[in-house]
């Protein structure tokens, strides 16, 4: 998959997110703005209530994306076989499409009340959404290989470039310029901040600074619009690189934690839905079939 049918790839998904969402809401809001002692009056009660045509519906749906989202990612990292049916980090972001949209139509489906055992799910599952959310944000910093294992510190580094050459053969430019560009970049990284999210914030504003600083002195050296464009890239490569290889050690941990906290959660989700299922057909509910 190139860069381009990549991006939108990702886009589609997330523009399907957002209209389901904007789509249901609009749809129900009428309904979903009264109150509960006043929506047995409502006109569309019959249908928009949990058990009602459209709301039975979406909890089925919803609970279908979810299981499947869940169950074909997992499949993906556990079955050898499937290893050619894509890159894993492919399957792993459709596995947060499902999850992500199967959670929608489960809130629609709640009518927004939540009482007794299901909402023990329906906070589970509002927990696993939020920590998948951290996950994949942990998940993308450390760096990995096309087929999804994580890089050693040593491969990471062996993907540095000589900054200092490559600026000085390609561009010609003043070794007083080149050099200072190539300490600024290479300034190490110190991630033992007592905030990660702080320094995180900071640091990221601060590259920006930089660049920005670099894209002006390249400027008014003469440079064409197009070495200043691939001169800026190779240093917002660098420094990407260099603060993922400054946090390798801390997101490494953090990411052995989040297994540990994510896993429970979803379990705890997935039986109570279960028991959800099985009351619900037990008493009768069985939608359209």
């Amino acid at each position: 998959m190139s860069p381009v049918v990549h991006r939108i790839y990702i886009n589609m998904m997330a523009a399907i997110v957002i209209a389901v969402t904007v789509y249901l809401g609009y749809k129900g809001m009428s309904y979903y703005s009264t109150s509960f002692e006043e929506r047995f009056y409502h006109p569309d009660h019959e249908n928009f209530k949990p058990s009602g045509l459209f709301g039975h519906g979406l909890g089925i749906v919803g609970t279908l994306l979810i299981l499947v989202g869940v169950t074909m990612y997992i499949a993906r990292k556990r079955v050898k076989a499937l290893a050619r049916l894509g890159r894993l980090k492919y399957w792993l972001e459709f596995h947060i499409f499902l999850c992500s949209l199967g959670p929608v139509m489960i809130l629609f489906h709640t009518a927004f009340k939540f009482g007794g055992i299901v909402s023990i799910a329906f906070w589970s599952m509002v927990a696993v959404v939020a920590s998948g959310v951290i996950g994949r944000f942990i998940y993308v910093q450390i760096p990995r290989t096309i087929e999804g294992r994580m890089l050693s510190l040593g491969e990471i580094q062996a993907m540095k470039v000589n900054l200092s050459e490559v600026l000085q053969a390609s561009y010609q430019l003043a070794p007083v310029n080149y050099q200072s560009i190539v300490a600024s970049v290479n300034t190490p990284y110190d991630s033992r901040g007592t905030n990660l999210m702080d320094d995180l914030v900071k640091k990221y504003f601060a590259d920006r600074s930089l660049i920005n600083a670099v894209r002006r002195d390249l400027q008014q050296q003469g440079l064409s619009r197009r070495d200043v464009n691939q001169v800026t890239r190779l240093i917002s490569s660098e420094l990407t690189l260099n603060n993922r290889i400054g946090r390798l050690q801390i997101m490494q941990k953090l990411f052995r934690y989040w297994h540990v906290a994510h896993l429970p959660f979803a379990l705890i989700m997935l039986v109570i839905v279960l028991l959800h299922v099985g009351i619900t057909l037990a008493l009768g509910y069985t939608w359209i079939f």
